[in-house]
């Protein structure tokens, strides 16, 4: 369903990926690990064309297009396709927990203004804050926030989520929720990309587990092959590191 080949991105001479090649299956969910300044955020943001990169084409479903010279509409194209969750959530501080799933629908989806908040509404039904529905993101726990930020990407029903740290901006009792929200999202079969320091997810979770390290994939497989019997020596040392 995704297939990304020869990505490159470089920034002020320092090159950050190093032509990556990646192939995802429709319903697939694969987990991202490494070293943090490794890459990992920036191939997600060059996917979904929040950063532009250097070189790379990429086959999203329908939709094919060289990545370092998309036009607009492409951008827009494949954003429908691929959804963008943040780790520092990025909701719109003026509109409520409903606006900010409806937005979208509204804006890129042209759906009249009442469809978009009902099919907002239902959402925030199954993420469990329909009683949030009038509250602002300040009045929110971080929890609550991301979870309305899975919301919105769940919204647009697109192909895959790409969730960036996810986690990474939680205080520790908000994590759980978010993660097992994302759990549900795997068990019906949503496409996923997820960068994340949070190997336990991976393990329940992916279906592969990929490790990155300076702008390259080193390694990748199932998690019990990845997370247990590591090949590389890099992915050993790493994992070492982070399960001590």
């Amino acid at each position: 369903m995704i297939k990304l080949t020869g990505l490159s991105k470089a920034y002020h001479g320092n090159q950050v990926l190093n032509g990556i090649d990646l192939e995802v299956k429709k319903g697939e969910i694969v987990v991202i690990i490494g070293p943090s300044g490794t890459g990992k955020s920036t191939l997600l943001r060059c996917l979904n064309l929040l950063e532009t990169p250097d070189a790379g084409s990429l086959a999203i479903d329908d939709l094919q297009l060289n990545l370092a010279d998309a036009s607009e509409q492409q951008a827009i194209e494949l954003r429908k396709r691929a959804s963008f969750v943040f780790q520092n959530y990025a909701l719109f501080a003026n509109k409520t927990a409903l606006d900010n799933i409806a937005e979208g629908l509204i804006t890129v989806w042209k759906q009249p203004k009442a469809e978009a908040r009902a099919t907002a509404l239902g959402i925030l039904e199954d993420i469990g804050l329909a009683d949030k529905k009038d509250a602002y993101p300040a009045s929110l726990s971080g929890g609550q926030q991301q979870r309305v930020g899975i919301g919105r990407a769940m919204a647009a029903h697109s192909k895959v989520i790409l969730f960036d740290e996810p986690t990474s901006a939680l205080d520790p009792e908000w994590v759980d929720e978010v993660l097992g929200l994302m759990k549900k999202l795997a068990s019906q079969h949503q496409t996923m990309v997820v960068v994340t320091h949070e190997i336990e997810f991976a393990r329940d979770v992916a279906d592969r587990v990929i490790f990155m390290e300076g702008g390259r994939i080193v390694e990748q497989g199932p998690p019990d092959q990845i997370l247990v019997d590591p090949k590389d020596p890099r992915t050993r040392e790493f994992l070492r590191k982070v399960l001590k």
